[in-house]
């Protein structure tokens, strides 16, 4: 029980210690994507297998506590970022399930990134990221769809595609698809292929237009208005364009 109530605090208490615990477990996805993406330049051996037990390992410590303090292990197993642990897990302890899905790691860290409790604590910590919550969550949402269709692309095409040899030869074939430059050189064979380049192109440019509309719109401030619940105002509203109620946005003052 004790240990319960100490892992409940780490994972949604507003302590010092738990804010940096949640921080750690983001800097540690990013850790193994990166991983994962400078890994795909190199043949197997000993040493990598070795890491990506290690790796697993601590995956499957990470998400043992959180299926420990769960209120319904099995809603928390069967959702996407459950289903996407067990994945990683596998494919990084039993190389034949395939190594290279360890990518579907990157959903945890979605998932991560938009938990009620460290969304908290970053609006806390840092100004920055405060004001520009919108335009970093588009950038976030723009950057994880590359490297996830990235990390795709790779893990299907590079036993069977020359020209796809390694994360590199994925990532140019994905912007290059993605922007709709289609310079040629790279390709992907058969209908599964042309598929995945259709959904690129139709997915990726939806994306890149979210990002834009971000970028160019007037910035907005975050309040939930307690009469009709609308909770994106412009900065220096008094009352609720939509239902006229008076509001009280929290200002950060002169800088």
């Amino acid at each position: 029980m004790a240990i319960k109530t100490r892992l409940r605090a780490l994972y949604t208490g507003d302590s010092q210690i738990a804010r940096r615990y949640r921080y750690g477990l983001l800097i540690f996805d990013v850790a193994v994507i990166l991983y994962m993406i400078v890994t795909s330049f190199f043949e197997s051996s000993v040493l990598l297998e070795t890491l990506d037990v290690l790796i697993g390992l601590i995956v499957a410590a990470e998400f043992g506590a959180r299926l420990m303090i769960s209120r319904d292990v099995w809603r928390d197993l069967l959702m996407p970022a459950g289903i996407a642990d067990v994945v990683v897990i596998l494919s990084l302890l039993v190389p034949v399930a395939g190594e290279g899905f360890a990518f579907v790691r990157v959903l945890r860290t979605l998932r991560l990134m938009r938990s009620y409790h460290l969304l908290k604590g970053l609006r806390a910590d840092f100004l920055y990221f405060r004001r520009n919550e919108a335009t970093i969550f588009a950038l976030i949402n723009l950057a994880l769809f590359v490297f996830v269709t990235t990390a795709l692309v790779f893990e299907l095409e590079h036993k069977v595609n020359p020209g796809i040899q390694n994360y590199a030869d994925a990532l140019y074939f994905t912007v290059a698809t993605l922007t709709t430059t289609g310079f040629g050189d790279v390709t992907l064979s058969g209908p599964q292929g042309r598929l995945i380049s259709v959904a690129i192109m139709i997915f990726g440019v939806s994306l890149f237009v979210r990002l834009i509309q971000i970028l160019f719109r007037p910035a907005k401030a975050t309040y939930e208005c307690t009469g009709c619940g609308l909770t994106r105002h412009d900065p220096d509203a008094v009352h609720c364009k939509h239902c006229g109620k008076l509001i009280h946005i929290k200002t950060e003052g002169a800088t």
